[in-house]
Protein backbone atom coordinates (compact mmCIF):
# COMPACT_ATOMS: atom_id res chain seq x y z
CA UNK A 1 0.00 0.00 0.00
CA UNK A 2 0.65 3.66 -0.28
CA UNK A 3 1.93 5.75 3.18
CA UNK A 4 3.00 9.15 3.63
CA UNK A 5 6.19 9.59 6.36
CA UNK A 6 6.27 12.58 8.46
CA UNK A 7 9.53 12.19 9.91
CA UNK A 8 12.81 9.93 8.83
CA UNK A 9 14.78 10.60 11.76
CA UNK A 10 16.20 7.47 14.13
CA UNK A 11 13.03 5.65 14.56
CA UNK A 12 11.02 7.28 11.31
CA UNK A 13 14.04 6.17 9.27
CA UNK A 14 13.49 2.52 10.38
CA UNK A 15 10.13 2.16 10.08
CA UNK A 16 10.33 3.92 6.28
CA UNK A 17 13.15 0.91 5.72
CA UNK A 18 10.48 -1.47 7.18
CA UNK A 19 7.53 -0.88 4.83
CA UNK A 20 9.90 -0.27 1.45
CA UNK A 21 11.12 -4.20 2.49
CA UNK A 22 7.37 -5.23 2.70
CA UNK A 23 6.98 -3.61 -0.85
CA UNK A 24 5.06 -0.64 0.39
CA UNK A 25 5.12 2.53 -1.35
CA UNK A 26 7.04 5.37 0.76
CA UNK A 27 6.48 9.23 0.41
CA UNK A 28 8.16 11.10 3.05
CA UNK A 29 8.46 14.67 4.22
CA UNK A 30 10.81 15.80 6.44
CA UNK A 31 12.60 19.68 8.10
CA UNK A 32 15.97 17.33 6.20
CA UNK A 33 15.38 18.16 2.68
CA UNK A 34 17.96 15.27 2.16
CA UNK A 35 15.51 12.55 3.15
CA UNK A 36 12.29 14.41 1.41
CA UNK A 37 10.49 13.02 -1.21
CA UNK A 38 7.73 15.82 -0.84
CA UNK A 39 8.85 19.35 -0.84
CA UNK A 40 6.03 20.25 2.32
CA UNK A 41 3.10 18.31 4.02
CA UNK A 42 0.94 19.52 1.71
CA UNK A 43 2.66 18.30 -1.17
CA UNK A 44 3.05 14.94 0.90
CA UNK A 45 -0.56 14.95 1.14
CA UNK A 46 -1.08 15.37 -2.75
CA UNK A 47 1.25 12.89 -3.81
CA UNK A 48 -1.00 10.32 -1.71
CA UNK A 49 -3.72 8.36 -3.67
CA UNK A 50 -6.89 8.22 -1.28
CA UNK A 51 -7.87 6.74 0.76
CA UNK A 52 -4.87 8.56 2.04
CA UNK A 53 -2.53 7.13 4.99
CA UNK A 54 0.07 9.20 6.86
CA UNK A 55 2.02 7.95 9.73
CA UNK A 56 3.40 10.86 12.03
CA UNK A 57 6.87 10.94 13.78
CA UNK A 58 7.67 14.30 15.24
CA UNK A 59 8.33 14.97 19.17
CA UNK A 60 5.65 15.13 21.14
CA UNK A 61 3.73 18.32 22.00
CA UNK A 62 3.63 21.45 19.58
CA UNK A 63 5.61 19.69 16.78
CA UNK A 64 2.84 16.75 16.58
CA UNK A 65 0.19 19.38 17.20
CA UNK A 66 1.09 21.58 14.30
CA UNK A 67 2.00 18.81 11.97
CA UNK A 68 -1.32 16.77 12.47
CA UNK A 69 -3.38 20.24 12.34
CA UNK A 70 -1.51 21.04 8.46
CA UNK A 71 -1.82 17.73 7.06
CA UNK A 72 -5.97 17.66 8.72
CA UNK A 73 -6.28 20.73 6.45
CA UNK A 74 -5.20 19.15 3.13
CA UNK A 75 -7.04 15.99 3.34
CA UNK A 76 -10.55 14.41 2.35
CA UNK A 77 -13.16 12.49 4.17
CA UNK A 78 -12.24 9.21 4.88
CA UNK A 79 -8.41 9.67 4.79
CA UNK A 80 -6.23 8.22 8.28
CA UNK A 81 -3.88 9.81 10.30
CA UNK A 82 -1.54 8.08 12.26
CA UNK A 83 0.46 9.38 15.25
CA UNK A 84 3.39 6.95 16.08
CA UNK A 85 5.04 9.27 18.33
CA UNK A 86 5.08 9.85 22.18
CA UNK A 87 1.43 11.75 22.43
CA UNK A 88 -0.01 12.37 25.70
CA UNK A 89 -3.12 9.98 25.50
CA UNK A 90 -4.74 12.70 26.46
CA UNK A 91 -4.23 15.31 23.23
CA UNK A 92 -4.59 11.92 21.25
CA UNK A 93 -8.25 11.67 22.79
CA UNK A 94 -8.52 15.26 21.42
CA UNK A 95 -7.07 14.97 18.35
CA UNK A 96 -9.26 12.13 17.08
CA UNK A 97 -12.51 14.05 18.10
CA UNK A 98 -11.24 17.39 16.29
CA UNK A 99 -10.09 14.94 13.14
CA UNK A 100 -13.25 12.89 13.33
CA UNK A 101 -15.66 16.80 12.99
CA UNK A 102 -13.76 16.89 9.22
CA UNK A 103 -14.70 13.49 8.44
CA UNK A 104 -10.99 12.06 9.17
CA UNK A 105 -10.02 8.99 10.66
CA UNK A 106 -6.94 8.98 13.49
CA UNK A 107 -4.88 5.75 15.22
CA UNK A 108 -2.82 6.24 17.91
CA UNK A 109 -0.11 4.21 17.54
CA UNK A 110 2.82 4.32 20.74
CA UNK A 111 5.66 2.62 18.86
CA UNK A 112 8.29 1.06 20.50
CA UNK A 113 11.58 -1.11 19.69
CA UNK A 114 14.39 2.25 19.59
CA UNK A 115 17.06 2.43 17.29
CA UNK A 116 16.63 -1.41 16.79
CA UNK A 117 13.44 -1.59 15.78
CA UNK A 118 14.44 -1.93 11.84
CA UNK A 119 16.74 -5.03 12.69
CA UNK A 120 13.93 -6.96 15.27
CA UNK A 121 10.82 -5.37 14.82
CA UNK A 122 8.93 -2.90 16.33
CA UNK A 123 6.17 -3.06 19.42
CA UNK A 124 3.06 -1.50 18.25
CA UNK A 125 0.16 -0.40 20.50
CA UNK A 126 -3.14 1.08 18.48
CA UNK A 127 -5.99 3.12 19.67
CA UNK A 128 -8.76 3.92 17.16
CA UNK A 129 -11.74 2.34 15.07
CA UNK A 130 -11.86 -1.32 13.60
CA UNK A 131 -12.26 0.02 10.65
CA UNK A 132 -8.95 2.77 10.57
CA UNK A 133 -7.21 -0.02 11.96
CA UNK A 134 -7.92 -2.67 9.11
CA UNK A 135 -6.84 -0.09 6.33
CA UNK A 136 -3.50 0.31 8.18
CA UNK A 137 -2.74 -3.12 9.48
CA UNK A 138 -0.35 -3.88 6.59
CA UNK A 139 1.41 -1.15 8.08
CA UNK A 140 1.67 -2.31 11.33
CA UNK A 141 2.81 -6.19 9.65
CA UNK A 142 5.19 -4.68 8.26
CA UNK A 143 6.69 -2.95 11.59
CA UNK A 144 6.76 -5.97 13.66
CA UNK A 145 7.35 -9.60 13.79
CA UNK A 146 4.28 -11.82 14.29
CA UNK A 147 2.05 -10.96 17.61
CA UNK A 148 3.98 -7.53 17.60
CA UNK A 149 1.19 -5.55 17.28
CA UNK A 150 -2.14 -5.38 18.90
CA UNK A 151 -5.59 -2.86 18.64
CA UNK A 152 -6.14 -2.48 22.29
CA UNK A 153 -9.54 0.03 21.95
CA UNK A 154 -10.55 3.46 20.96
CA UNK A 155 -8.30 5.97 20.76
CA UNK A 156 -6.39 7.39 23.51
CA UNK A 157 -5.89 3.93 23.70
CA UNK A 158 -2.37 3.34 22.39
CA UNK A 159 -0.98 6.08 23.89
CA UNK A 160 -2.34 5.01 26.90
CA UNK A 161 -0.64 2.03 27.08
CA UNK A 162 2.91 2.90 26.09
CA UNK A 163 2.88 5.74 28.36
CA UNK A 164 2.38 3.28 30.76
CA UNK A 165 4.86 0.37 29.27
CA UNK A 166 7.84 3.45 29.11
CA UNK A 167 7.05 4.00 32.88
CA UNK A 168 7.52 0.71 33.45
CA UNK A 169 10.69 0.99 31.49
CA UNK A 170 12.30 4.04 33.69
CA UNK A 171 11.46 1.68 37.13
CA UNK A 172 13.29 -1.48 35.36
CA UNK A 173 16.56 1.20 34.15
CA UNK A 174 16.61 2.64 38.08
CA UNK A 175 16.82 -0.65 39.51
CA UNK A 176 19.58 -1.80 36.87
CA UNK A 177 21.31 1.34 37.88
CA UNK A 178 21.18 0.89 41.19
CA UNK A 179 22.24 -2.64 41.62
CA UNK A 180 24.96 -2.28 39.38
CA UNK A 181 26.23 1.22 41.82
CA UNK A 182 26.49 -0.89 44.16
CA UNK A 183 28.54 -3.50 42.36
CA UNK A 184 30.75 -1.25 41.63
CA UNK A 185 31.79 0.09 44.95
CA UNK A 186 32.19 -3.82 46.19
CA UNK A 187 35.68 -3.85 48.12
CA UNK A 188 37.50 -5.81 44.78
CA UNK A 189 36.66 -4.66 41.18
CA UNK A 190 34.13 -6.27 39.40
CA UNK A 191 33.85 -7.16 35.95
CA UNK A 192 30.57 -5.85 35.29
CA UNK A 193 30.47 -7.07 31.56
CA UNK A 194 30.96 -10.49 32.75
CA UNK A 195 28.35 -10.15 35.32
CA UNK A 196 25.88 -8.66 32.93
CA UNK A 197 26.65 -11.60 30.84
CA UNK A 198 26.20 -14.23 33.48
CA UNK A 199 22.38 -13.35 34.34
CA UNK A 200 21.68 -13.50 30.74
CA UNK A 201 21.79 -17.49 31.51
CA UNK A 202 19.40 -18.45 33.67
CA UNK A 203 18.91 -16.06 36.05
CA UNK A 204 15.28 -14.11 36.54
CA UNK A 205 16.67 -10.89 35.66
CA UNK A 206 17.75 -11.03 32.79
CA UNK A 207 16.09 -9.12 29.96
CA UNK A 208 17.23 -7.48 26.90
CA UNK A 209 18.30 -4.01 28.96
CA UNK A 210 20.81 -6.44 30.58
CA UNK A 211 22.05 -7.46 26.87
CA UNK A 212 22.40 -3.89 26.22
CA UNK A 213 24.45 -3.59 29.42
CA UNK A 214 26.84 -6.33 28.15
CA UNK A 215 27.23 -3.81 25.08
CA UNK A 216 27.67 -0.67 26.59
CA UNK A 217 30.35 -2.21 29.22
CA UNK A 218 32.00 -3.71 26.48
CA UNK A 219 32.64 -0.40 24.51
CA UNK A 220 33.39 1.66 28.23
CA UNK A 221 33.86 -0.57 31.15
CA UNK A 222 33.79 2.75 33.82
CA UNK A 223 30.90 4.42 31.27
CA UNK A 224 33.52 7.00 31.81
CA UNK A 225 32.76 8.11 28.04
CA UNK A 226 28.93 9.41 29.43
CA UNK A 227 27.91 12.04 31.36
CA UNK A 228 25.24 10.78 34.44
CA UNK A 229 22.08 13.01 33.10
CA UNK A 230 18.96 11.06 32.22
CA UNK A 231 16.13 13.41 30.65
CA UNK A 232 12.84 12.23 31.04
CA UNK A 233 10.67 12.29 28.03
CA UNK A 234 7.07 12.72 28.86
CA UNK A 235 5.53 9.70 29.71
CA UNK A 236 7.05 9.19 32.91
CA UNK A 237 5.68 12.42 34.31
CA UNK A 238 2.25 11.72 32.75
CA UNK A 239 2.02 8.30 34.18
CA UNK A 240 2.76 9.74 38.04
CA UNK A 241 0.08 12.42 37.43
CA UNK A 242 -2.23 9.84 36.33
CA UNK A 243 -1.75 7.48 39.18
CA UNK A 244 -2.41 10.64 41.14
CA UNK A 245 -5.24 11.64 39.63
CA UNK A 246 -6.69 7.62 39.99
CA UNK A 247 -5.37 7.17 43.64
CA UNK A 248 -2.85 4.02 42.36
CA UNK A 249 0.23 3.50 44.21
CA UNK A 250 3.30 4.38 42.12
CA UNK A 251 6.47 3.87 44.39
CA UNK A 252 8.65 2.66 42.25
CA UNK A 253 8.39 4.49 38.99
CA UNK A 254 7.23 7.71 40.82
CA UNK A 255 10.95 7.44 42.79
CA UNK A 256 12.92 6.42 39.15
CA UNK A 257 11.43 9.53 37.81
CA UNK A 258 12.64 11.89 40.44
CA UNK A 259 15.91 10.33 39.96
CA UNK A 260 15.92 11.67 36.59
CA UNK A 261 15.25 14.70 37.68
CA UNK A 262 18.08 14.44 40.31
CA UNK A 263 20.52 13.08 37.72
CA UNK A 264 20.77 16.62 36.31
CA UNK A 265 22.96 17.59 39.33
CA UNK A 266 24.83 14.26 39.48
CA UNK A 267 27.07 12.18 37.45
CA UNK A 268 26.59 9.06 39.59
CA UNK A 269 27.32 5.43 38.74
CA UNK A 270 24.16 4.54 38.67
CA UNK A 271 22.90 7.63 36.15
CA UNK A 272 25.63 6.88 33.98
CA UNK A 273 24.13 3.43 33.47
CA UNK A 274 20.96 4.74 32.59
CA UNK A 275 22.59 6.60 30.18
CA UNK A 276 24.42 4.38 28.86
CA UNK A 277 21.24 2.07 28.45
CA UNK A 278 18.87 4.83 26.51
CA UNK A 279 22.01 5.20 24.17
CA UNK A 280 22.08 1.59 23.33
CA UNK A 281 18.31 1.67 22.98
CA UNK A 282 17.60 4.73 21.74
CA UNK A 283 20.93 6.71 20.57
CA UNK A 284 20.19 8.92 23.73
CA UNK A 285 23.30 10.06 25.26
CA UNK A 286 25.43 13.31 26.30
CA UNK A 287 29.31 12.52 26.12
CA UNK A 288 31.78 13.89 28.00
CA UNK A 289 33.96 16.32 27.08
CA UNK A 290 37.01 15.30 25.70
Amino acid sequence: MQVGLVGAGRMGGGIKARWQNAGHEVVVYDTDPDRSDAPSLQGLVEALAAPRVVWVMVPAGAATEATILEIASHMQQGDIVIDGGNSNFHDSQRRGEMLAEQGLRFLDAGTSGGIWGQANGYCVMVGGTEEAVSIASPLFDAMTEEGGWEHLGPVGTGHFVKMVHNGIEYGMMQAYGEGYALLEAYDHPLDLERISSLWTHGSVVRSWLLDLAIRAFGNDPQLEQLRGVVDDSGEGRWMVQEAVDRSVPMNVIAAALFARFASRDDNAFSMRLLAALRNEFGGHAIHTEA
